[in-house]
């Protein structure tokens, strides 16, 4: 006699991962007919979010995000994955690396088209930073990307640091 299988235990989610796929439509088109880099921008915005929130449990906010390059671009009816990792944490802030491919949807294949990170702070409910869970990398390529992480974090505090007063202050 066969058993009918009527639950099966779900494998356990990584909480430090995120992916994201659909369709890019034509709504999110620029005048020279591929996606706009602004949308593209809040993609990876949301995907960075759903990923950090993931991992913190709690609501989070962009602080910065850095070393995006768009290396070709992303036509309407691409498949676009974007793939979101925490890659480093401090006291209340992650650092998401956040990878997006993207192709023909009909066995094509997938190319890298943009990648960046994406700092996120955990926030209680006024808005006060909160801490969060540290990740600890453990595979060689975790280690990697923290190390570029950390790399990436200090070359934007040296560019900080370059910025004229007047700028630093909004007053241009």
């Amino acid at each position: 006699m066969s058993r009918v299988k009527t639950h099966s235990p779900a494998a356990p989610m990584d909480r430090s991962e995120t992916t994201f796929r659909f369709l890019a439509e034509p709504t999110s088109v620029n005048f020279g007919g591929k996606v706009h880099g602004g949308a593209l921008m809040k993609w990876i915005d949301e995907t960075a979010y759903a990923c950090a929130a993931v991992w913190s449990s709690r609501y989070c906010v962009t602080v910065s995000v850095g070393n995006i390059r768009f290396r070709r671009p992303i036509l309407v009816g691409n498949l676009v994955e974007l793939r979101a990792r925490v890659v480093a944490t401090g006291r209340t802030s992650m650092h998401i690396h956040v990878s997006v491919q993207a192709g023909d949807p009909k066995g094509g294949e997938l190319l890298q088209t943009t990648d960046c990170l994406v700092v996120m702070v955990a926030v209680n409910e006024n808005g006060h930073p909160v801490g969060v869970p540290s990740f600890e990398p453990e595979t060689e390529e975790q280690k990697r990307l923290a190390k570029y992480a950390m790399d990436v974090k200090e070359a934007l505090d040296a560019i900080v640091e370059l910025k004229p007063e007047e700028v630093v202050k909004g007053e241009v």
